[in-house]
């Protein structure tokens, strides 16, 4: 579209839209379900993400000590793992701790347990170890298993005994969440193709509706190019209220929506950053507008053969 047509595309487009005012608005409104469903969607993906970023995050190594191992050697050996790559932090439980950590998590049956013992304390000490990324425990784990130092410390001489991650729940959290990830891919080019695919119908029945209106443009002389123009135009105006109100649609749920989901959840992370809605939005536009400019030139290609 030639610079000198633009204004003339833009006057025509407006033109356009109001004359053929219920064609239009169907065209607006099926941009902004298609974009609003796609957004919607990016969203909830985001929140599954946080949601499972938190749930990774509590995957933990405990590795027990011997009582008998000197609290030299047990301290050093915190700072060796401290040191090796993919550790996030190293905290360290004495048998007190872990007393304490068994009354919390075992409340209800905790005193009785505890009076049976009559004053001892069976639980030995050991270290927990958070990583920056989860999905490496079992390299982690192996490592540690492996360690000459470690070896040396161990509660009850059995290595593999005294490294506890949970491994089949944690190999099948992963398994689920790589498959959970897989399935947002998915679906998102999935509802992009879609809606390319109402669009792009719309679009056409619009520009079918006005096809004696192309034929006479063509019969003075029209160029393609000029014949082009007020449609391209009009996609793109069309395309720009549709992904608007998907943005505006997108903000209600964000401010009066997702308050009540996170109160109603709360022992869920599922914060979603307000830079992931800000890059949304400007690709659900940039979006609308690819899918109009596609759709008018495809559904326009027919009528402008030679």
């Amino acid at each position: 579209m030639a610079p000198s047509n633009l204004g003339y595309s833009i006057r025509e487009a407006g033109s356009h839209f109001g004359r053929n005012l219920t064609t239009s608005i169907g065209a607006v409104i099926t941009i902004f379900l298609s974009l609003f469903i796609i957004g919607l969607f990016v969203v909830a993906s985001s929140m599954v993400n946080s949601i499972i970023g938190g749930v990774e995050q509590q995957v933990t190594i405990s590795a027990y000590i011997d009582d008998g191992a000197s609290d030299a050697d047990v301290a050093a050996f915190k700072k060796e793992i401290e040191s090796w790559p993919n550790v996030k932090e190293v905290k360290f439980l004495s048998k007190d701790d872990a007393l304490e950590k068994y009354k919390k998590t075992s409340a209800s049956k905790a005193d009785a347990t505890i009076s049976a013992l009559d004053g001892e304390n069976p639980l030995p000490r050991s270290y927990t170890i958070e990583m920056e990324d989860a999905s490496q425990v079992e390299g982690t784990a192996k490592k540690l298993r492996d360690n000459a130092t470690f070896q040396k410390i161990v509660d009850g001489g059995s290595v593999n005994e005294s490294v506890s991650y949970g491994r089949e729940e944690v190999a099948r959290l992963f398994q689920v969440t790589s498959y959970i990830r897989i399935a947002a891919v998915v679906l998102v080019a999935l509802l992009t193709f879609v809606a390319f695919i109402f669009m792009n119908n719309t679009i056409r029945l619009s520009i079918t509706a006005r096809r004696r209106e192309i034929a006479i443009m063509r019969l003075v002389g029209a160029s393609n190019g000029f014949i082009r123009g007020p449609f391209i135009m009009e996609g793109i105006l069309q395309a720009i209220m549709g992904s608007t109100l998907a943005i505006i649609s997108l903000e209600l749920v964000r401010n009066l929506l997702m308050p009540k989901i996170q109160a109603g959840m709360p022992f869920f992370e599922m914060d979603v950053a307000l830079i992931i809605y800000l890059a949304t939005y400007g690709s659900l536009v940039l979006l609308g507008v690819v899918i109009g400019l596609f759709g008018s030139a495809i559904a326009m290609s027919r009528y402008l053969k030679v």
